[in-house]
C-alpha cells in the first residue's frame, strides 16, 4: 500500500494523474446552484427556480466533447445573471464556474456581452442528461446541475476556445470584479510571448491545473515548489500538450483543441509562460514572498 500510494504522488507530481474528486462537498445540493461575487455567497438557487426565472428554450449546439451537434433544454446566461447579481455583473471582469470534479474555468464577462451563453438542464429528447467524453477516454458522464453551452455553431471565434468555456456539473458561479488569478499572472516586463502564453494558459489549461495555488483544482499544479519545466524535457511537455496519450496511455487529459489555429505555436507559447512562472513561484497559500533558489 505504501509503495502504491509513493507512485501515485509521484505520478500527480509529474502532472499525469488528476487529483480526488470532491463530491462529498456538493451531495447534500445535488440539483442546486449557489452563486457568488468575489467568493461571498449571493443566493443558492435551484434548477427548478432558476427555469422560473427565464423562459426556457430549445437549443443545438456543437458538442466538442462528442464532436457532434446535440440539442438540449437551456437558459440564457444573461437573463440569470440579470436575476441574481442586477446589472452590474456586465462591469465584472470575469466569471470563475465551479464543477462538481473541480473542473474550474474563467470566462470573461465580455464573451457574455458580444455571444450567447446558455444554461443547459436537459436534454431535448427527454433522455438522461449524460454525454460520452470522447477527450477523456469515451468516459460517460452526467452534465448536471448545470451545463454551460453556446449558440455556437457556425462561430469560429466559440469553436476555438470549446470545452474550456463549457464546464458541465455546475456547482459554483462566482462574479469576479477583478483578476481572479493573481498568483498566475506572468512577471512584470514579461515579452510577448510569454503574456500570449498566459493567455493561452488560462483559456487552454487554467480550468484544470493551478499555477501558484491558482486556478481549477481537477489536475495538479504546474509552478510550485518544482516547475514541470525544471522536470520534463521541453520536447515531452510540447508532446504532452498536443498529443498526450502518446505519452501516457489511458490519460484523461485532453490534448489541444484541433479546431485551434496554430496549434503547435500555441504549445510552444505556453511552455514560455510555463519557464517564465518557474523564476516567480509563489507558495499556494497565497503568500507573495518569492522562494526562488
Amino acid at each position: 500500500m505504501r509503495i502504491q500510494r509513493t507512485v501515485q504522488y509521484l505520478l500527480l507530481s509529474a502532472g499525469f494523474l488528476a487529483l480526488p474528486l470532491p463530491v462529498a462537498s456538493f451531495a447534500a445540493n445535488p440539483d442546486k446552484v449557489e452563486f457568488k461575487k468575489e467568493g461571498k455567497a449571493v443566493k443558492t438557487i435551484s434548477v427548478d427556480d432558476l427555469r422560473a426565472i427565464t423562459r426556457e428554450r430549445s437549443l443545438e449546439v456543437f458538442e466538442p466533447h462528442e464532436r457532434r451537434n446535440r440539442v438540449y433544454r437551456a437558459l440564457p446566461a444573461r437573463a440569470i445573471f440579470d436575476e441574481v447579481f442586477g446589472k452590474d455583473w456586465e462591469k465584472a471582469r470575469e466569471i470563475v464556474f465551479t464543477a462538481i470534479d473541480g473542473f474550474q474555468p474563467s470566462v470573461p464577462v465580455k464573451r457574455f456581452l458580444h455571444h450567447d451563453g446558455y444554461f443547459a438542464f436537459a436534454n431535448e429528447n427527454k433522455g438522461p442528461f449524460t454525454l460520452t467524453n470522447k477527450l477523456q477516454n469515451e468516459e460517460a458522464v452526467t452534465l448536471g446541475p448545470l451545463y454551460l453551452v453556446w449558440d455556437n455553431i457556425g462561430s469560429k471565434e466559440l469553436l476555438e476556445t470549446w470545452v474550456s468555456d463549457m464546464p458541465y456539473q455546475i456547482k459554483t458561479i462566482d462574479l469576479k470584479m477583478k483578476e481572479g488569478f493573481p498568483n498566475m499572472l506572468p512577471p512584470s516586463g514579461s515579452s510577448e510571448d510569454v503574456q500570449r502564453g498566459f493567455d493561452h494558459f488560462r483559456t487552454q489549461c487554467a480550468a484544470c491545473h493551478t499555477i501558484n495555488g491558482d486556478g481549477g483544482g481537477k489536475a495538479p499544479e504546474l509552478n510550485y515548489p518544482e516547475s514541470v519545466v525544471e522536470y520534463i524535457k521541453p520536447e515531452y511537455l510540447k508532446r504532452w500538450i498536443l498529443a498526450p496519450q502518446t505519452i501516457r496511455y489511458n490519460t484523461h487529459m485532453p490534448a489541444l483543441a484541433e479546431e485551434i489555429s496554430n496549434r503547435e505555436k500555441v504549445a510552444g507559447e505556453i511552455i514560455v509562460y510555463l519557464k517564465a512562472m518557474s523564476g516567480a513561484k509563489r507558495a499556494p497559500s497565497g503568500n507573495p514572498g518569492d522562494i526562488s533558489r
